[in-house]
């Protein structure tokens, strides 16, 4: 890169697609490291994919869930960090998240879909001076209307929240799933908005921490509504880790979680279903019946909740050149890490900026879209993860390289197993069926936003 192109970059703000917890995390610590930052958020306000599942309980208590820079910022303005307790999405918007918004004012934009990433005067085929040209970040607004900003880097945290999972088992939607799409819905249930479920025959899809709050969810429904029907399907047969990891989880929310819906299935207030894989969703008298690859079929239900995960959207870096796992669609050098395929030892180590570095310099993917399709994902990774990119852009490769983060062990031997043997509890570090190893506790990180 010679001189002068270089100086021309550096006048550039650093682009952060998404204003969701990450996203405005990294605009924190660019200000404190010096950096322009300029966030892009689609929707009309901060965090707004957290919005959406708002009254969803996070298992992390507000100490996990609060960035350090993010804190500096704000508390010149007053803002106190919660220090106990466990929010619902909007409670963390509203008690962190819009605060935090609002102190970084026009450095983050609103109704500004990022509908395209490449380098000025080139594609993705051209190696000519690629690193020294920058970024365009093509934008378009709700109306349509495009336009074209230039960026010295980019930090994509858009997550994952808008391409969920079919309930199709083979990763496409299943067949008659399009159709219809008015009985289902792929997100958590609130119960404070009962009428869709209440009195009536609900089946879960899915089997992860969304689907066990889906499950808390339309139970809380069907004690003040006599009448309401639940049956959870899962893909898998029941297992060592199908309720999660229990006592065993050092993030002891979490572990509730999925004991909540444990005892609810052993109750009999909800039916469950194991080892079906949906084929095709067929409507039977305005009722979906849910069609098994091996033929059976559940009751037609009133409506069909999809929780099978999350997938990130790369359509929009088609011109940048990537690698990335084929598997998880994650950077390849975290993906061993990640892969529920592969590792199956409850804990994941934190990622920084040389795990998620891309074949296009100055391109970084983090968040929850750094994890592609792995389900593992917590808001301390997030954090640990932007704070070291952000050190790199800044030049600081010591910081950049350093880990200040230990994240918490889920309890939970997750490799792949036998995918129909209910003996095999999983595969890789864990041997079947063996015994569970006594748990050291562990500090959630050694910065401010450690337990």
């Amino acid at each position: 890169m010679n001189e002068l192109a270089d100086a021309a970059r550096g006048d550039l703000p650093v682009v952060v697609i998404g204003a969701g917890p990450q996203g405005l995390a990294a605009a924190a610590h660019l200000l404190e490291r010096g950096l322009v930052p300029l966030v892009l958020e689609a929707g009309t306000g901060p965090a707004s994919a957290v919005a959406e599942w708002g009254h969803v309980r996070l298992f992390s208590g507000w100490p996990e869930l609060v960035d350090p820079a993010s804190a500096r910022l704000l508390e010149p303005t007053g803002w106190a960090a919660p220090t106990s307790g466990y929010p619902t999405g909007a409670e963390w918007i509203d008690g962190y998240l819009a605060p935090l918004a609002a102190v970084l004012g026009d450095r983050v934009r609103y109704d500004a879909r990022v509908i395209a990433v490449s380098r000025k005067g080139r594609d993705r085929l051209v190696d000519a001076d690629r690193a020294g040209a920058p970024f365009t970040v093509h934008v378009a607004d709700a109306g349509g209307n495009e336009s074209r900003l230039e960026a010295r880097a980019v930090i994509d945290a858009s997550g994952t929240w808008r391409l969920p999972s079919p309930a199709g088992a083979d990763g496409v939607p299943a067949l008659g799933e399009r159709g219809a799409a008015d009985l289902l819905a792929y997100q958590v249930p609130n119960r404070a908005e009962p009428a869709r479920y209440a009195g009536r025959h609900v089946v879960v899809v899915g089997s992860g921490d969304s689907a066990f709050n889906a499950v808390h969810e339309l139970v809380q429904i069907a004690e003040q509504h006599p009448g309401t029907r639940i049956t959870w399907a899962i893909r898998r047969v029941v297992g060592d880790g199908t309720f999660g990891g229990g006592a065993a989880d050092e993030l002891p929310e979490r572990g509730a979680l999925g004991q909540r819906a444990k005892r609810a299935v052993e109750s009999g207030v909800v039916e469950l279903v194991t080892g079906f894989r949906t084929a095709q969703v067929r409507r039977e008298d305005g009722r979906a019946v849910l069609v098994g690859e091996d033929g059976r079929e559940l009751a037609p239900a009133d409506s069909v909740v999809v929780l099978t995960g999350f997938r990130p959207d790369l359509s929009f870096l088609s011109e940048m050149r990537l690698d990335l796992d084929p598997t998880l669609e994650a950077p390849r050098r975290i993906a061993a890490e990640i892969d529920p395929n592969l590792h199956s030892c409850g804990s994941v180590q934190a990622t920084g900026a040389a795990d998620l570095a891309q074949p296009e310099p100055d391109l970084y993917l983090v968040g929850m879209k750094s994890y592609g399709r792995a389900p593992t994902f917590l808001a301390l990774t997030g954090y640990e993860q932007v704070r070291s990119v952000v050190a790199e852009l800044a030049g600081d490769h010591e910081a950049a390289a350093r880990v200040e983060l230990v994240l918490p062990d889920t309890g939970v031997c997750g490799g792949a197993g036998v995918f129909d043997d209910p003996e095999s509890s999983g595969g890789g570090c864990c041997g079947p069926a063996s015994p569970a190893p006594d748990v050291e506790l562990v500090q959630i990180g050694r910065s401010p936003v450690g337990a």
